[in-house]
C-alpha cells in the first residue's frame, strides 16, 4: 500500500490520513501483514490525495472516506 506524499496531496490532508492508517493498521494488528510505505508524486495531483492498495489507485481518499476504504481492501487480513 502506498499513498502520495507529494505536495499537492499532502496539503490536501494526507497527513491526517496516513496518521489514521497507520494506526488502523497497528490497532487491528496489520502493521507485520501490510507494507505500507509512502511514494512521491502519483501524478494525479488534481485528483488527490491518492492511495494505492492491492493495484488500485483511489483518489480524493479523505479521512472520513478511509476506514470504509481499508476495510474493504483489507478486509482477507482481518
Amino acid at each position: 500500500m502506498q499513498i502520495c506524499l507529494g505536495s499537492s496531496c499532502f496539503s490536501r490532508g494526507n497527513k491526517e490520513v496516513v496518521n489514521f492508517i497507520k494506526e488502523y493498521l497497528r490497532k487491528n494488528h496489520l502493521d507485520d501483514k501490510v507494507v505500507f510505505k509512502g511514494a512521491r508524486c502519483m501524478g494525479l495531483c488534481s485528483k488527490g490525495p491518492n492511495l494505492t492498495i492491492n493495484g488500485l489507485t483511489i483518489e480524493g481518499v479523505t479521512i472520513a472516506r478511509i476506514e470504509g476504504i481499508l476495510e474493504k481492501e483489507l478486509s482477507r487480513f482481518l
